[in-house]
């Protein structure tokens, strides 16, 4: 680690509610990153008892129409909760709900059971916490490290989320190999862990709320903001648009077992790949933040990022493959760095949690919903076909976005 890079992390290491809140985040993303490598897995491996590869990978992009419904049903009810209520209680809500689906999960497993619908019935519920979780935590980062900090922070905590996505699929895949029970059980209890440490928290996480005020007055305010701020609306529907199509991550269970055919192991490495990129990424950031050019710096990320796409489709070597998941996840972390940044600095503190529900609802847009179109395309064009496709569209959606949004295009310093 560069000296940049150590007196980042040191001036952030004295704020301890902050340190604790970094480790929440770790635990939570290897959790999830577990249990969505084991989900993934998992279906795939009980629809190719009936079905071929086209058939089995519609429905792994299933699973992401799951859980993406009831996060854009929830979305907005949980922005305006929480700019109301204590983030830090919303926050252990959820956290409880995402151990509660992964005991599930382990017994379904443990049990031998073939049935695909209690599995959806439970990423339907881990949709719902994550609808939650997302505006009540990414809200709450602002309140635990002085504003100054704020910029540094978020590469530190993209570098926690992308750290964690390096280690959670690996682990993952590994403990898939194993046994999927195990796998469910450890990410349980990696969301205690969590659940833990965040009753450990001293800073005040309540915003400040003007009574008298409904939440329906909160959730419509909270929608004009971001519709007539075109930066914040142009990086949040960026990141959304690309994403969307781009979905190629969904398909690595199919890529893992019948195009590169590497097995378990070999999936947990794939799901890897992007996170490494990114976490390299996210540590030149932290220690050499963007100062100029933030708007096209985002434009030439997502622009990378759809022919890394591009490549990994039309790749049948692993290790191609996987360095191409690398480039994808730096291009990717660009993007993420600049959008949250923006997002966070232009936003009132009393408005975070409205303006990163709407976020998390077209981040879980580009993720979920992305994997379930991913799944269709796939289903008539195969899986290489699918995601050279979503890798040019990525494409396309860069040059478009930038005659859309000159504003964000123009958009300079992140201060």
């Amino acid at each position: 680690m560069s000296d940049a890079q150590t007196a980042s992390a040191r001036e952030l290491l004295d704020h301890p509610d902050y340190m604790r809140f970094w480790m929440i985040r770790v635990l939570t993303v290897i959790g999830t990153q577990i249990q969505a490598v084991s989900i993934g897995w998992q279906v795939y491996a009980i629809a190719r008892l009936h079905n071929g590869v086209a058939q089995s990978a519609f429905i792994v992009g299933m699973i992401g129409l799951a859980q993406f419904l009831p996060l854009l049903a929830l979305c907005l009810v949980a922005g305006a909760t929480a700019d109301r209520y204590d983030r830090r209680k919303i926050v252990a809500c959820a956290q409880a709900l995402d151990a509660i689906c992964a005991c599930a999960l382990a017994i379904l497993a443990w049990m031998g059971s073939t049935k695909l619908w209690p599995i959806f019935v439970v990423a339907v519920f881990f949709g719902a916490g994550r609808s939650f979780f997302a505006p009540a935590n990414t809200a709450m980062a602002s309140m635990v490290v002085p504003r100054r900090l704020l910029p540094r922070a978020i590469a530190w905590n993209s570098i926690a989320w992308q750290g964690g996505a390096i280690f959670g699929p690996a682990l993952g895949g590994l403990l898939c190999g194993f046994s999927p029970a195990l796998a469910f059980a450890v990410s349980g209890a990696l969301f205690l862990g969590g659940l833990m440490l965040n009753r450990m928290l001293v800073s005040n996480t309540k915003p400040e709320h003007v009574p008298g005020v409904t939440r329906g007055a909160l959730i419509r305010e909270g929608i004009a903001y971001v519709w007539s701020n075109k930066i914040v609306l142009g990086s949040i529907s960026l990141d959304l648009a690309a994403v969307l199509l781009g979905g190629a991550t969904a398909l690595l269970p199919v890529f893992a077992r019948d195009v590169l055919q590497v097995g378990a192991q070999g999936f947990g490495v794939l799901r890897a790949g992007p996170a490494f990129g990114a976490t390299l990424m996210g540590l030149y950031l932290a220690a050499n933040p963007i100062k100029r050019h933030a708007g096209l710096a985002m434009f030439y990320g997502v622009a990378t990022f759809g022919v890394a796409v591009t490549v990994f489709g039309l790749s049948k070597i692993m290790v191609l493959s996987v360095a191409a998941l690398a480039v994808l996840g730096a291009a990717d972390m660009i993007s993420v760095y600049v959008r949250q940044t923006l997002i966070q600095l232009a936003t009132p503190d009393a408005m975070r949690g409205r303006v990163s529900a709407v976020s998390s609802v077209f981040v879980g847009a580009s993720n979920e919903f992305g994997e379930f179109e991913t799944g269709i395309v796939a289903r008539f064009i195969g899986p290489v076909g699918a995601a050279v496709f979503g890798g040019l569209a990525s494409i396309g959606i860069t040059g478009l976005w930038a005659l859309l949004f000159p504003q964000l295009r123009k958009a300079d310093r992140l201060t």
